[in-house]
């Protein structure tokens, strides 16, 4: 069957599954390239540009022909942005990939687009999906991958192509996955070229961070949390998201905007915003939770420079403690009181004479000398 031209309705099922094979082939060359350019960013400061479009034309239309399924390659070098890919294919190349070994994998990709389009030609009721930021969260592991996509200029041209892909019945995480197995190896490809490490060492952030903050959360071994932005890149949360989860918490604080405040500069946000983010694709009600901050504020107690750090952990721990479960309320309370109780060094007297300076809702055994020994800041 003749595939239509570009722009045409499609009229025959073979036709929409080949152009649909090259939507999906066009995305996989799109995250390589994204990786590629991440890559030599980052470890030469300056993104490879694309060679010219005749030359990467003339020097890719062999190995397309020879390596991906003949309907496929030939309609592929028929669309409009076919200069685009070649030169794309042809940067690649040139980095240090092996297109021998990454055109056939690409080809599989594309012959497992077309399968799908077929199976699925009676196919009417579509899903609507439009957090495509949240499944690619949900799909792909925190590392270069998933960032690299997130920070190249074209991440909303793939989102819109996954959309489209998605409408037409095919399975856009199968195609992430494996575009994530491809650009792994194009940015270890890209590294080996620059001399540079493929894979990212533990970033001091990543290490400090271990523990009941990142739990169950996907976590980059690279994580930058000095830098916000690219923070909540690495995490997967896109603006919007940032912008509805720090709504979310001064909703849960009335009358507190500057705790809540604390709690949104601080540089462990990110993490409590991906906890949030996991929360919701699992559809927590992530707001009920919320409303202890505001009800439990027994984060109030302890050092001033310390509150921000004591935000971040109380609502961790709302987050992670199922509803319900009232075990984690007024513990700070059960615990200075036992303190201040077995203490053989405290003088309730000095304690109880120390506790109005302090302000409301600040223990009495802050006041004391001996107490803050305990190590115990809430």
């Amino acid at each position: 069957m003749a595939t239509p031209t570009p722009g045409e309705p499609f009229s025959e099922a073979a036709g929409e599954a080949v152009q649909t094979a090259i939507m999906a082939t066009r995305l996989v060359l799109a995250v390589a390239d994204a990786v590629r350019r991440h890559q030599q960013k980052k470890n030469g400061g300056k993104e490879g540009g694309l060679p010219p479009a005749d030359q990467a034309v003339s020097e890719v239309a062999e190995g397309i022909r020879s390596l991906i399924p003949s309907d496929i390659s030939a309609a592929l070098m028929k669309e409009a942005d076919w200069p685009q890919m070649a030169q794309q294919l042809l940067a690649l190349r040139n980095a240090g990939v092996d297109l021998e070994q990454l055109l056939p994998r690409v080809g599989d990709i594309a012959v497992s687009v077309q399968e799908q389009v077929t199976a699925n030609e009676g196919r009417v009721a579509r899903e609507h999906t439009g957090e495509w930021d949240r499944m690619l969260r949900e799909t792909l592991p925190a590392g270069p991958v998933r960032e690299a996509i997130l920070s190249s200029p074209a991440w909303p041209d793939m989102a819109a192509t996954m959309a489209r892909l998605d409408e037409r019945g095919v399975d856009v995480r199968a195609i992430l996955a494996s575009a994530h197995d491809e650009g792994l190896g194009v940015d270890q490809a890209v590294a080996k070229a620059l001399g540079a490490e493929a894979v990212p060492r533990t970033s001091p952030d990543a290490r400090l961070s271990s523990g009941p903050l990142t739990i169950g959360l996907s976590i980059p071994p690279d994580l930058d949390l000095s830098d916000r932005e690219r923070a909540l890149m690495q995490l997967a949360i896109s603006p919007r998201e940032n912008e509805r989860y720090a709504r979310w918490v001064q909703e849960s604080m009335p009358g507190r905007e500057r705790e809540a405040g604390l709690l949104l500069t601080h540089k462990q946000w990110p993490l409590v915003a991906a906890r949030m983010a996991q929360m919701e694709s699992e559809g927590k009600p992530v707001r009920e939770h919320l409303v202890r901050l505001g009800k439990d504020v027994s984060w109030e107690q302890g050092p001033g420079p310390q509150l921000g750090s004591r935000l971040v952990q109380a609502a961790n721990d709302a987050l992670r403690r199922p509803l319900g479960d009232r075990s984690g309320e007024s513990r700070v309370a059960v615990n200075t009181t036992a303190a201040r109780a077995q203490s053989a060094t405290v003088d309730p007297t000095k304690a109880a004479k120390g506790a109005a300076p302090a302000g409301p809702g600040v223990a009495a055994h802050r006041e004391a000398g001996p107490a803050p020994k305990s190590g115990k800041s809430k």
